[in-house]
């Protein structure tokens, strides 16, 4: 029986792995049979992770994480958990093949996946053009003319930013109304650099090796039109992978997973949650790291106060 699980290969996993292993604990992980490193593998270039002032290539950081985490003794096992039972004080996870592991506590890191339209070359030209984090990429498209999808909080916010680097922001919406609050809504209308394409949805994007244009669908009447762009923002929202715990856990209203304060503990002693899975707001590799940080410390107090509680029992 292993002492902690984690689940998730992500920046929260592998750094919650990086402390448990140091803290003696042997961690085993479990790092997906085919979504290993989450989504910073989507990323070309990462400059806003500190200690790389020169950038770091999303995978490479991955790569990096998950070295320094197995240096330090973490197994890590290349497949997929099906099934978690947290009922009992030994928890228990089925993996892909079929094998059940039990541990005294667990971590989960599952992270959450940015909502895509469902375009084939959406997926292709993923890091060549087509984000979905303006914070991480939006440097890159310096005095560029760019669109984003969406009509949230998300999207305005997307928009907005991106203006400190575009020389236009294109706002590409399903609808002639906003969902955004109305504070989103006027900041985006009073900037300058945004122009709304209202009514519309892309049907397709353009480009070979980059980004170069989409085609525009108007929800209306199904015309189509293009519009020249050197890069697309995808902002329609993101789903936290949740789906194993549902009933098993408590969920915050954003469909995250609920924990206690600032700590790292779920509704279930000895589960802990650590990432984008408990994040509806900021979804940053750097505060999914420190949350794995918070969730391995957190597990190590509790595996110690349960060997104290044995010892006890024992010589009583």
């Amino acid at each position: 029986m292993q002492q902690i699980i984690i689940i998730g290969s992500g920046p929260a996993g592998f750094t919650a792995a990086i402390y448990a292993a140091r803290a003696g604990l042997k961690p085993l992980l479990f790092a997906s049979s085919v979504g290993i490193g989450g989504e910073l593998m989507n990323t070309t270039e990462v400059e806003n992770f500190p200690g790389f002032p020169e950038g770091i290539q999303g995978p490479e950081l991955m790569q990096r994480m998950q070295e320094q985490a197995e240096k330090f003794g973490t197994e890590v096992v290349y497949d997929d958990i099906t099934e978690v039972d947290f009922s009992g004080d030994v928890k228990r996870v089925t993996a892909g093949d079929g094998t059940v592991h039990e541990a005294l506590t667990v971590i989960y890191a599952t992270g959450s996946a940015y909502r895509k339209i469902g375009l084939a070359d959406e997926e292709r030209l993923s890091g060549h053009g087509v984000s979905w984090c303006a914070t991480c990429d939006g440097f890159f498209f310096r005095e560029k003319t760019i669109a984003v999808v969406g009509g949230g909080d998300s999207a305005m916010e997307e928009a907005t930013f991106l203006t400190r680097f575009a020389e236009k922001v294109y706002v590409i919406h399903r609808r002639n109304e906003l969902k955004a609050s109305k504070i989103m809504q006027q900041r985006a209308f009073d900037n300058e650099k945004i122009e709304f394409v209202w009514d519309s949805e892309v049907a397709a994007i353009h480009g070979e090796s980059e980004v170069e244009g989409v085609t525009l669908r108007s929800t209306v009447d199904g015309s189509e039109r293009e519009l020249a762009i050197q890069g697309l923002f995808v902002a329609i929202g993101n789903d936290p992978r949740t789906h194993l715990v549902h009933g098993k856990l408590d969920l915050t209203e954003e469909g995250t997973i609920a924990v206690q304060g600032r700590s790292a503990q779920t509704s279930v002693p000895g589960v802990f949650a650590a990432g984008d899975v408990t994040d509806p707001s900021y979804r940053q590799a750097i505060t999914a790291a420190a949350s794995g940080t918070i969730a391995a410390l957190d597990a190590e107090h509790f595996l110690a106060a349960r060997a104290s509680q044995d010892a006890e029992l024992a010589t009583a």
